[in-house]
């Protein structure tokens, strides 16, 4: 193989320079190379140009080679623009995929620098980058992922919608899915109904919108889209089943205990009775209550709001029961592990000063 075609091997993407020399400055291989082209179009008007107004050399990191970092010393020209009605005086020369305007890097490395920070992200990526001898920092690789411009997405026959926490508890945001592809569609910055429905008039074509019971969205959805058809997602189904059940088991707790087999002692208490509540459940129905009454002396949702300072949505959900029994959920059951049938045994052996975990294990 001549050296030529050497050269045509481990560097392709210089075919469209002349390459006059490589060699190696310590950890780097360097190449002088200069453009074969003896003129270039203007990138403002495109007419080409022969004069040329001088030369510089442009330095641009390259991607590995043979394990080592690679570096291209680049001789440019700068021409005259004869152009009269154009608006550049000169301009420098660009060879096509190879160099970009003000850029430092060779476009092969570019992309692979985004494809790295596309699947990693900033500090993982670097840190793959730097044993591909292509060292970069994390502020790079996203400066780079922010260059990229936005995926247009389809829109989607079957949409799904629901928020997120830009951050808890102050300000959210609207995600859309879809549905059919699993695929985030674009992120809404509010959870009003005017921005979704804003959103939907922008894209027509929805046939389905999946949504949970939020009002807004169901508003939005009627506002955007009126012809489109508004169901629930199956986690929403599942999540409002079992609290239902959780809400009925709840009512009727006393009823389902088990009765014992063995006979009470005298100071236990007697059957039928509920058991001893927890404080969550006596201020639960305390706080019931207290919002009922206030309802019924003629205050309105915003006052007893302002008054007992709870959130207008935490009395309107106190409100929309009748009894505080639906808003008590069913006491968790102890779980069971399979480490139980073995905690005598245990004990016994840590009272005895056995101390070691790993012991314990085989044993």
């Amino acid at each position: 193989m001549s050296i030529t075609e050497l050269l045509a091997v481990l560097f392709p993407h210089l075919a469209g320079v002349c390459i006059e020399r490589v060699f190696s400055a310590g950890k780097t291989v360097r190449v002088r190379a200069r453009s074969w082209e003896s003129e270039a179009p203007c990138p403002g008007c495109q007419v080409s140009s022969k004069r040329v107004h001088s030369r510089y050399n442009r330095r641009l990191s390259d991607r590995a080679v043979a394990g080592r970092e690679a570096s291209i010393e680049l001789r440019v020209r700068r021409f005259f623009c004869d152009n009269v009605v154009c608006g550049r005086r000169t301009f420098v020369e660009q060879v096509p995929g190879l160099t970009v305007r003000h850029g430092r890097r060779a476009a092969g490395l570019s992309d692979d620098l985004r494809a790295i920070a596309l699947a990693l992200g900033g500090r993982p990526g670097a840190r793959l980058a730097e044993k591909l001898c292509s060292g970069v920092g994390r502020s790079t690789l996203l400066r780079l992922l922010r260059s990229l411009p936005d995926p247009q997405y389809p829109t989607p026959r079957v949409l799904g919608v629901d928020d997120f926490a830009w951050r808890r508890g102050h300000t959210y945001g609207t995600v859309l899915v879809n549905v059919e592809t699993g695929s985030v569609v674009d992120l809404l910055p509010d959870r009003s109904a005017e921005s979704f429905a804003s959103w939907l008039e922008a894209h027509p074509g929805v046939e389905v919108i999946c949504r949970d019971r939020a009002g807004c969205y169901a508003e939005g959805g009627r506002r955007g889209a009126p012809l489109a058809a508004q169901v629930a997602d199956r986690w929403h189904l599942l999540h409002n089943l079992s609290g239902a059940v959780e809400r009925a088991v709840g009512r009727h707790r006393s009823q389902l205990r088990e009765q014992p087999d063995t006979v009470e002692e005298p100071d236990s208490a007697a059957p039928g009775l509920p058991a001893e509540e927890g404080p969550l459940a006596v201020q639960t129905r305390a706080r019931h209550a207290e919002i009922h009454q206030a309802l019924q002396r003629g205050m309105t949702i915003t006052e007893i709001s302002r008054d007992l300072r709870l959130d207008r949505k935490t009395v309107r959900r106190y409100l929309a029961v009748e009894t505080a029994d639906d808003l008590i959920s069913k006491e968790r059951a102890k779980r069971q592990t399979i480490l139980d049938t073995h905690l005598p045994y245990l004990r016994e052996r840590w009272d005895q000063g056995c101390r070691n975990t790993d012991v314990l294990l085989e044993e």
